[in-house]
C-alpha cells in the first residue's frame, strides 16, 4: 500500500470530516459524552473545512494522507493536518490545528509525514515556531512529545457540556519540528 501526501483543496472537505469524525469516536469516548459523539455532523464539519480552505485566511492550509486503493470513511483519505498561523498570541506564531488519523493507520509514519508537510508550510510563511493543543487525556500528547514538543501552556475548556483540561505541545523554535520529521517527504 502506498500512502501519498498532498495540499488539501476546498473540495476534500467531505473526506476530512468523514476521517475527523471517525477519529474522534474511536479517540474520545472516555473523554467526551456518547451522545455528543452519535450528534457529530459529517455536513457540518466539512462546511468548516470547505470554508477554512477556501478562505485560507491566516496561512491556514491542509494536508491529506491518501492511501492508493484503499476503501475508507473518507474515500482513500486516512487522514489529515491543518494549521496556519496561530490564532492567538502568546504560545507560539504557527499553529497545527488538527491531526487526524485513522486508526489503522497509525504507527506508520504517516502523521509523521503530515506533521512534517505542516511544518514546512508553516516555515515557508515565516513561523519561527508552531504549537497543537491536546486535550489531556488524549494519548496523541506522546507523539507531539516524541517529535520533540514541549508542554507550553495548559487551560481548561468549556466543550460538550464540560469542563477538558488541555495543554499546548510547542517546538520552537519550529527547527525542532522540521528535524523530528526530517527522514519523512514533504509534498511538493
Amino acid at each position: 500500500m502506498t500512502v501519498s501526501i498532498r495540499r488539501a483543496r476546498p473540495g476534500d472537505a467531505m473526506a476530512m470530516a468523514r476521517v475527523h469524525l471517525a477519529s474522534w469516536r474511536n479517540t474520545y469516548p472516555t473523554l467526551l459524552p456518547a451522545s455528543y459523539l452519535a450528534n457529530l455532523s459529517v455536513s457540518r464539519e466539512a462546511a468548516g473545512y470547505e470554508q477554512g480552505l477556501a478562505l485560507g485566511r491566516g496561512g491556514h492550509a491542509g494536508f491529506l494522507a491518501i492511501a492508493d486503493g484503499m476503501e475508507t470513511p473518507g474515500g482513500g483519505v486516512v487522514g489529515f493536518v491543518t494549521g496556519g498561523f496561530a490564532r492567538r498570541a502568546g504560545i507560539a506564531e504557527g499553529e497545527v490545528e488538527t491531526l487526524y488519523l485513522l486508526d489503522d493507520f497509525q504507527g506508520r509514519g504517516i502523521g509523521r509525514r503530515l506533521m512534517r508537510a505542516m511544518a514546512s508550510h508553516l516555515a515557508s510563511l515565516g513561523a519561527q515556531s508552531a504549537f497543537a493543543w491536546v486535550l489531556e487525556g488524549n494519548n496523541s500528547r506522546y507523539f507531539y512529545e516524541r517529535l520533540g514538543a514541549r508542554a507550553a501552556a495548559r487551560e481548561v475548556v468549556r466543550f460538550a457540556g464540560q469542563d477538558l483540561p488541555q495543554r499546548a505541545y510547542a517546538w520552537d523554535p519550529i527547527h525542532l519540528l522540521l528535524t523530528a520529521t526530517a527522514g519523512t517527504r514533504a509534498p511538493r
